[in-house]
């Protein structure tokens, strides 16, 4: 029997310690071809954010398009990177670096995804990370772009479970709300994949010491020292964290949504991003979508999303485990 033809995916990142552990699931899984990296700022700069999407690269031996792509929101002042959560490196304060031979793909990275949607229409999910600034700039560079792509599934916002950057908000939407609310509304498959389904599943730092053992490789090495000084993070906020230091998963779920989307429960409802105030940010779904609303906004004919409310997190742990533990990576 033979086996399916991989997705074709861009990943739209901003790395970051959970985009890096995302990033080699990506390289590892055998139904995923990566075929460019987008970088945004978020985590990291954007220009930081292109520096560890090549350094990444580097390490675990792959050639893979980066391009550099939005530096700043659309309307909302910038804010500064967590360096507190990722480090002021994004990936924990690696200290020093070897060399990397690839170069930046010249375009920006809303061009990039136009084109390679245009080059492959119908073929490329794209899967986003981050602030959602490279989504929208492309959507006006090719108003076409909701039918040319396969998918888009973004890890971002929340609707049930509180947020992480206000009671309400989710970091990656509440960065750039303005584009978020641009891309809910595009058109496109979308999936969401939030603090909803991301906050019930840990990975834990003894799964990044079991893979980083079994490959005994510099990539594995830096994901290790990375996630060491996320799981310290999470570990000052959570009990039940600090009790079997870990991370959440978040960027990692978008992906194992991209394989295998069972492992979810979804609700396809309209979703709107509230863009200013104190709910700036809020992802804000429609529960009641058989009510036609007198506010502007939530009309019927309005797109929707297939949001993640629920997960099989031992599934999703284990599908991680498993796969990272492959043979990925060469000498």
């Amino acid at each position: 029997m033979t086996r399916p033809k991989p997705t074709k995916v861009i990943y739209d990142t901003d790395p970051g310690v959970d985009d890096a552990m995302a990033l080699y699931f990506a390289l590892a899984h055998p139904a995923i071809e990566l075929v460019g990296i987008t970088t945004t700022f978020g985590n990291v700069s954007v220009e930081q954010a292109a520096t560890n999407a090549l350094y990444l690269l580097e390490l675990a031996g792959r050639q893979v398009p980066v391009t550099l792509g939005v530096a700043v929101p659309w309307v909302k002042p910038s804010e500064a990177p967590p360096a507190h959560i990722h480090g002021a490196d994004g990936l924990g304060n690696l200290g020093a670096r070897r060399p990397v031979s690839q170069q930046l793909d010249p375009r920006a990275s809303a061009q990039f995804i136009v084109d390679m949607a245009r080059a492959h229409p119908g073929e490329i999910t794209l899967v986003a990370v981050g602030p959602l600034g490279n989504l929208s700039l492309a959507l006006q560079l090719e108003p076409k772009l909701p039918v040319l792509l396969r998918e888009v599934i973004l890890m971002g916002g929340t609707v049930s479970e509180p947020g992480n950057v206000s009671p309400v908000a989710e970091a990656n939407i509440w960065n750039d709300p303005h584009a978020a609310d641009r891309v809910f509304t595009a058109g496109w498959k979308l999936a969401m994949v939030g603090l909803d389904v991301t906050h019930r599943v840990v990975v834990t730092l003894e799964q990044f010491r079991r893979i980083a053992a079994k490959h005994q490789h510099p990539a594995t090495d830096t994901l290790l020292t990375a996630v060491d000084f996320y799981a310290r993070f999470y570990s000052g906020l959570y009990q039940h964290i600090a009790s079997t230091p870990g991370c959440f998963a978040h960027d990692l779920l978008a992906f194992i949504y991209l394989v295998q989307p069972d492992l979810f429960q979804v609700e396809t409802k309209g979703v709107r991003v509230a863009t200013d105030g104190l709910a700036q940010g809020q992802t804000i779904m429609n529960r009641r979508d058989f009510i036609q609303y007198p506010h502007p906004g939530w009309e019927k004919d309005k797109p929707r999303t297939q949001v993640c409310m629920e997960v099989d997190a031992p599934g999703c742990i284990a599908l991680f485990e498993e796969t990272m533990l492959g043979n990925w990576l060469t000498a």
